[in-house]
């Protein structure tokens, strides 16, 4: 049972009564408590006159999965199966975070008959989004009281990561093209795989000239290359402690899956294979073995439920694992945030050795608002702050080249920039022939 907002002015209207019978001398108490008996009458009838709320059948319809950020409807349908109209309101218990509106649903049901609404989810967070059950409300037809009852109906959605850098794609799919000769452009002498031949033209790499071909076809020809496919790309990003820091509207480890998301679209394009580490203690999504198409929906989803764990992470972990997916990688990418010398030993004590074969990227995530702090000297507590944001400006800078020394590439920048930093320079190796 529940009472509605029109109960209070109805309790209140009370003081009519009670000011017209005390004039003829009624006692106010008498009048006031047969007032109240009144109204207790007047709620029990309206509830007892509300449609049962329990005699329904509810189903709902949810789509499977949604992005980050992206508005999707979702729908409870309702069958009267009583002998009354239900009049009254629905409430789909979603979570707070994905987003739905806070007005209920008024629904008019005659007996027999179904009624479908719609729920509109805007997800403000990754992961899976559950809504175990509907509240019914049936009012009374005096709009006093009525009944609720709840429903178990649960429901579940999966929400993936945003992939907002995708708006970085068509410009690096565009230079992909001209490195394989697919345009008009055409990139000379570079990538390790024999393409065709074609006439010298002056501006070559002499490097690339054919003599057998060109004895026999009596001008200087040339071998034309294009990028090797096939290579093994592993992206390895960390879950721990360091990925839960905010940076600017998300965390580190959001970052660092836009940045997976453009390069692993990229190399799958390019005929690349992609494998997925998302680990910390432990690892917290694998995806290994899916090439072309299917290779986007499986990382997103597997990249879905994975959040950042307050946890240091366990490196030589962490690279083992990376070893256990492919043993001769081509490219290690590793999303990370290793801002401080102290706590980057574990990460650079189990940093793999680079080879000729083999390049290791590490990307990391940078605030731009330390960089605005370093630069304010308007007030006491500025200066102290942008001696703060200097060291730690200068830590990073330690950690970086301590992985050039290491024979790894490092790569810092804020969360908009670092995923086309990342795809480029994927393609330079490409060009270079270094992948």
């Amino acid at each position: 049972m529940f009472v509605t907002a029109l109960l209070a002015p109805l309790i209140a209207l009370g003081v009519v009564p009670m000011v017209l019978l005390s004039t003829v001398g009624f006692p106010a108490w008498a009048t006031f408590g047969g007032w109240m008996l009144l109204c207790a009458v007047i709620v029990v009838v309206d509830v007892l006159l509300a449609a049962d709320p329990r005699a329904v059948a509810v189903t709902r319809r949810v789509p499977a999965r949604a992005r980050l950020g992206e508005e999707v409807a979702a729908s409870v349908a309702v069958q009267n199966l009583g002998s009354r109209t239900l009049r009254g309101r629905l409430r789909d218990a979603w979570q707070p975070t994905a987003g739905t509106p806070a007005a209920r649903s008024t629904v008019v049901i005659p007996p027999g008959e179904r009624r479908r609404v719609e729920v509109h989810l805007t997800p403000r967070r990754r992961g899976e989004l559950r809504s175990e059950f509907v509240v019914l409300r049936s009012r009374g037809p005096l709009g006093v009281a009525g009944r609720q009852a709840r429903h178990d109906v649960p429901g579940a959605l999966r929400v993936l990561p945003a992939f907002s850098s995708r708006k970085h794609l068509p410009s690096r799919l565009a230079r992909l093209r001209e490195l394989d000769g697919n345009t008009s452009i055409q990139v000379r002498g570079q990538g390790t795989e024999f393409d065709s031949l074609r006439e010298y033209v002056r501006g070559d790499d002499i490097r690339s000239i054919d003599w057998r071909a060109t004895a026999r076809a009596g001008t200087t020809m040339l071998r034309t290359w294009r990028p090797e496919r096939d290579r093994q790309v592993v992206i390895l990003i960390d879950t721990g402690r360091t990925a839960a820091a905010r940076v600017g509207d998300g965390t580190r480890v959001d970052a660092a899956l836009e940045a997976a998301l453009l390069l692993a679209a990229l190399a799958t394009r390019a005929g690349d294979h992609v494998h997925l580490l998302m680990h910390d203690r432990v690892t917290r999504a694998r995806v290994t073995g899916v090439d072309g198409a299917a290779l986007l929906p499986a990382l997103t989803d597997a990249m879905a439920p994975v959040h950042a764990r307050l946890v240091d992470t366990d490196w030589a972990g962490a690279f083992a694992a990376v070893r256990s997916l492919t043993t001769r990688p081509s490219l290690i990418v590793v999303l990370t945030a290793q801002d401080a010398a102290e706590s980057a030993r574990g990460f650079l004590g189990a940093f793999p050795d680079a080879t000729r074969a083999t390049t290791i990227l590490v990307g990391s995530v940078t605030d731009d608002a330390i960089g605005e702090l370093a630069k304010r000297r308007d007030t006491r507590a500025d200066v102290y702050l942008a001696a703060a944001a200097e060291q730690t400006v200068r830590d990073a800078q330690v950690v970086a080249d301590a992985v050039r020394r290491a024979g790894g590439e490092a790569i810092a920048a804020d969360p908009e920039s670092l995923p086309p930093r990342i795809a480029d320079r994927y393609l330079e190796l490409k060009a270079a022939g270094r992948l």
